[in-house]
Order: structure tokens, then sequence, then C-alpha cells
């Protein structure tokens, strides 16, 4: 197989985009038809990469083009370095323009009420033409985002143990996950029941089963010696969950930052429930061996400062 060197000045724009279009798709006609060019042109140009890498990249089969495992690898690699290329041609068109750059901030929900949205209005104070991109998600979906390169960091855990390998974290802060129900609940009006009978007889809405929020709730329940609930909502929408616990007597397991002004409301209120649920830090996620220029490196100080003001008034 050719050195790493060697592959870097062979390998082109347009091979990667075909590898990427096919990886989608796995079929060489659409894939011809995507890029327009022909399909003979197409097969030439696959069997060309094929030939840099000294092996096949797909399996032809009546069904379509199915990758390899080295196929797959280079999908993966042809995927983030396009998603790169394609928000750095942006960023250049939007200086070209009279604009600053672009920063894309993923957060969970917990986080994004009071430290990212202030530490977002402060940078923008500072940069105000900088255009920013705010995606609200849950850890393991922004974990996702971070390794394709979609955004620049995330405000989020550690969703495996094994993701300090991919990333460098940086813990801000904590959420307290809460239980609710909507206002005139009939659990408001009597004596709590049992957690346990609360699992079996009550409807509950939690996050999806992948979420630090979801286990470490998981997590409380095993160490009570409990089972989950039998009747569950799984919602991965922050919007969507609170709009049924308004209208449903289901009970939402959630973190207390998220539903803070929901509770200030009164729109729902609070169960006394003594179940374990706590959550390990969130914090700054970035990937490793990565080298940030502005602004994120100024967004990054931004949110360092703004978490320790933070600390200090819960501390207090």
């Amino acid at each position: 197989m050719d050195s790493f060197p060697s592959l870097v000045t062979r390998l082109r724009y347009k091979h990667l985009l075909m590898i990427a279009t096919l990886g989608k798709c796995e079929n060489l006609h659409q894939t011809a038809a995507s890029m327009h060019m022909s399909q003979p042109a197409a097969t030439r140009m696959l069997s060309e990469i094929e030939g840099f890498l000294n092996c096949s990249l797909f399996v032809r089969t009546a069904r379509g083009m199915h990758p390899t495992a080295v196929g797959t690898m280079l999908i993966e690699f042809a995927d983030n370095a396009l998603t790169r290329l394609d928000r750095c041609a942006e960023e250049i068109h939007r200086y070209k323009l009279g604009g600053r750059g672009q920063l894309t901030v993923g957060a969970i929900m917990g986080a994004a009420p009071d430290l990212v949205a202030q530490s977002i209005i402060e940078i923008k104070r500072q940069r105000p033409l900088l255009q920013i991109r705010l995606m609200g998600e849950t850890s393991d979906q922004l974990v996702t985002l971070l390794e394709q390169g979609s955004i620049d960091l995330a405000i989020a855990r550690y969703v495996t143990s094994i993701q300090h390998n991919q990333f460098d974290f940086e813990p801000l802060g904590n959420e307290k996950l809460v239980t609710v129900v909507r206002c005139h609940h009939p659990l408001i009006q009597a004596d709590l029941p049992p957690l346990k009978e609360l699992l079996e007889s009550w409807p509950w809405i939690l996050q999806p089963i992948a979420t630090p929020a979801r286990q470490a709730f998981e997590k409380g329940l095993e160490l009570e010696g409990l089972v989950s609930p039998r009747d569950i909502i799984e919602c991965g929408s922050i919007f969507a969950a609170l709009q049924l616990i308004q209208k449903s007597d289901a009970l939402l397991v959630m973190a207390e930052t998220v539903l803070k002004d929901h509770l200030t409301a009164g729109l729902i209120e609070k169960l006394p429930l003594s179940l374990s649920q706590t959550l390990a830090p969130f914090g700054l996620l970035t990937r490793k061996d990565t080298v940030y220029g502005e602004p994120i490196t100024g967004f990054c100080e931004i949110i360092r400062n703004n978490a320790y003001q933070w600390r200090k008034i819960v501390g207090d």
C-alpha cells in the first residue's frame, strides 16, 4: 500500500466526493449522475482510487455497491473532509462579504438557558459580524456532530468512557435531575406513593436511552433494586416533552435548569422523590489534536469565565 504522503498527493477533491456520494447511495449509476459524469468515467475514477490504495473499496453485488472495511474508513474520512471544506469555503465567502467568520456551537439544553446563552450574547457584543449557529441536542447527538466536524465545539458530556481518546474535556458545571408533573396533577394532592408503585402505575416521559440523563436515571433505579417504568414515552425533544407533560398525567425526568422557567410559572410541579439522580459534570468538548483559532478560542475563554462565575453563584 502506498505511503500516507503519496496518497495525499494523489487523492483529489473529486475522488473524495465520489467516495462520499457512492457511500451514501451505493449505486454507481446514481453516483455518476449526481457528479454529472458518465458511468464509464465514474467506473474509471473508482478503479483509479482503488489503484492508489491497492485494495477494493466496494463489493459489487446485484443489489448495489457495498463498502469494504477500508471503504467504510475512507467514506468516513471523505465525509468529514468535505464537511470541513464546505464550512471553510462558506467562512471565506462571508469574509469577502465583510463578515468575520462563523462559529457553530452544540449544547445540551441544561447548559443552554444560562451559561451558553450568556456566552453567546457576550461574544456577539464583542464581534457583531460573527455568524453563530447554536444547536441544542443531547450529548450523544452532539458527540456525533463533533466527530463529523459539523460543529466546532460542544457543551456536553462524554457518552462512553472511551471517548476521552477522541476529545478533550474541560468540566464547566453540573445539572440536577428532577421529576415533575403538570400543575393540579393527582399526585400533588395526596401523599406520594412509593417509587415502585409510581414506576408500575403511572406513565413516564424519559429521554432516549443513549443519553447520560437517561442512563443516570436507570442507574438510580438499579441501585434501588427497581425496574424501569412499564409505560414510557421516549422523547428526545425538550419542547415536545414539555408539551406532553402539560397535557398528560405522565411523570417527566429532566434537568432542573431546563425546567426552571416552567417551574417558576407554575406550569409544572416538582415531586419530592428521593431517587438518586446525579449526573456527571458537563463541559467543553473539543476534538483532540486540533489547532483552534479565533473565534473558537475567544468563545472558549468567555464560557470558561462565565462557568467560573456560575459555579460561584451556585456554590453560594
